[in-house]
């Protein structure tokens, strides 16, 4: 038996060994009163201590997420504090921006904001930038690609900023809450969480401070550093603005009636089958279509995928969706659900679209249905830039589900008022013809010449399909040919490809 002595030795040997001091009992236990968490935690700060304590320093990178889209009121309130503070020279990494940003105009022209990393600009800062006024071009990445360059260090945060419906003085944050005070609701906050787990600091803006703990959560007070409470985050009823819209117009619906019959006569409607529905009016109608042939064939599908909506919920709920794995709530709908339904899962941005991610949704899924501001020749997708040169939209995933989907189905017109959406060669490149399968046109659908064996089947199916070269020539002969745009020489954008190359460049347009 080892006396004390001989242990003492042996412990002093260890602690050597392993770099590590011996332990000294010299600390007596004072029991104390249990801490009121929601009113004494040390990260509970305001804006001002939390940017002073995150180390954050002229020229570095802030991020911010987009989940509250047009009711946004997080990267304003942040950035109008930091140019109050003084700082200068800051690149501005933001999951997406949209009209509700154009206060960053005058932080631009100060000099508080110098880049601007996003998968998407709308509204008069977009129209700014796409004058030129920037040094800097702006990066634009896929949601994937955003997600994959986070967790491999191309866009390193030095300091996020994210709203959040609900957390608890510690940092357990979520975009719901399950208080009767909730002033916002947003749903998923998944394209925060690789903001949450790679940034170097993370601070958290609710304006709903909830008990400890507050659970189930989405971020984890372990990726936290500081909680501030401030009266808004955001505006949940416009979360379901813009493109996110159930349509009533006819053009809309026809297209929408041809996407279904597209995916019902593909080969990949059967039982157990996944999809994901885009943002535009004919891309949503077309779930109804689809869910009349699945109630009449008795197929259900394994799970719906991407920014869910109130028509995939209603589908789940009916038994004919078995799961819902949601990086983006596009209504209040889609956010109740997934807080309360256990089936309704909340993934991250790599988790949904990475193409570094091995586990990623969109590499197993089916069937795709997306719109598009114009396509080409060569299968070419725009969804970006305008007719007009202007920047006016997001690449969201779009070239993420294309490239790993089974089937993916552009929806567009053939014209939107005098200008041509089937085109010799698009504007501005984002979604690459060869991983587009199917355009579909009021006029007609044209089938990828890589797919035959689906043009075969969509043809005996009795659809109209055509060459799109038709589709190009068709669109001129009831417009003409419309005059080239004049673009200048500064580069505005940088377009990445979802892989981190260099896919296409944005230059500034002349009056």
């Amino acid at each position: 038996m080892n006396t004390l002595k001989e242990r003492q030795k042996d412990i002093q040997t260890a602690a050597e060994m392993l770099g590590k001091p011996v332990y000294a009992d010299e600390v007596t236990k004072i029991p104390a009163p249990r801490r009121e968490l929601q009113h004494s935690s040390p990260k509970l700060v305001s804006l001002e201590e939390a940017i002073r304590m995150s180390g954050l320093k002229d020229g570095m990178t802030i991020s911010f997420h987009h989940h509250f889209r047009g009711g946004d009121k997080v990267v304003n309130l942040v950035v109008d504090k930091l140019a109050d503070m003084g700082y200068k020279n800051l690149h501005l990494a933001a999951s997406s921006l949209s009209d509700v940003h154009a206060p960053l105009l005058r932080h631009i022209k100060s000099g508080v904001v110098t880049r601007i990393s996003t998968s998407g600009l709308r509204g008069e800062l977009a129209q700014a930038i796409s004058e030129g006024i920037m040094e800097e071009p702006v990066i634009f990445r896929s949601h994937g690609g955003r997600g994959a360059a986070i967790a491999n260090g191309d866009l390193h945060i030095d300091v996020a900023f994210l709203g959040a419906s609900s957390c608890d003085a510690l940092g357990n944050a979520c975009g719901y809450s399950r208080s009767e005070n909730a002033k916002s609701i947003c749903g998923s906050l998944g394209y925060a969480l690789p903001d949450a787990r790679f940034a170097d600091k993370v601070v958290i803006l609710t304006d709903d401070l909830v008990d400890y703990p507050n659970t189930p959560n989405s971020i984890s007070e372990s990726d936290v550093d500081f909680v501030v409470e401030v009266d808004s985050v955001g505006d949940s009823s416009k979360i379901a603005s813009g493109a996110i819209r159930d349509t009533k117009n006819p053009r809309d619906i026809l297209l929408a009636q041809q996407a279904a019959k597209v995916i019902i006569n593909s080969g990949y409607f059967r039982d157990g089958f996944s999809i994901q529905t885009g943002s535009g009016g004919a891309s949503l109608a077309a779930v109804k279509f689809i869910r009349e042939e699945m109630l009449r064939r008795g197929i259900k599908a394994s799970y719906a995928l991407g920014g869910i909506t109130a028509h995939m919920v209603k589908l789940h709920e009916e038994g004919l969706i078995d799961r819902l794995i949601d990086v983006q709530s596009f209504d209040r709908v889609a956010a109740e659900s997934l807080r309360d339904n256990k089936m309704h899962k909340e993934v991250s941005s790599c988790e949904y679209a990475s193409a570094e991610e091995p586990g990623s949704a969109v590499h197993y899924l089916d069937i795709v249905i997306l719109s598009a501001l114009e396509a080409d020749v060569n299968f070419n997708v725009n969804v970006l830039v305008g007719s007009d040169g202007v920047i006016r939209g997001a690449i969201g995933g779009h070239p993420d589900t294309a490239a790993d989907s089974a089937l993916s189905i552009i929806v567009c017109p053939l014209l939107r008022g005098r200008i041509p959406c089937v085109v010799d060669e698009v504007t501005t490149l984002i979604t690459p013809g060869s991983t587009v399968d199917v355009i579909v046109t009021e006029y007609g659908i044209a089938v990828n010449p890589r797919r035959h064996e689906l043009a075969e089947r969509l043809a005996q199916a009795g659809l109209k399909v055509v060459d799109i070269k038709d589709l190009r020539d068709k669109a001129l002969s009831i417009i003409g040919s419309p005059a080239p745009l004049s673009f200048g020489d500064k580069t505005v954008g940088v377009v990445m490809n979802r892989d981190g190359s260099v896919m296409d460049v944005i230059k500034n347009i002349i009056d």
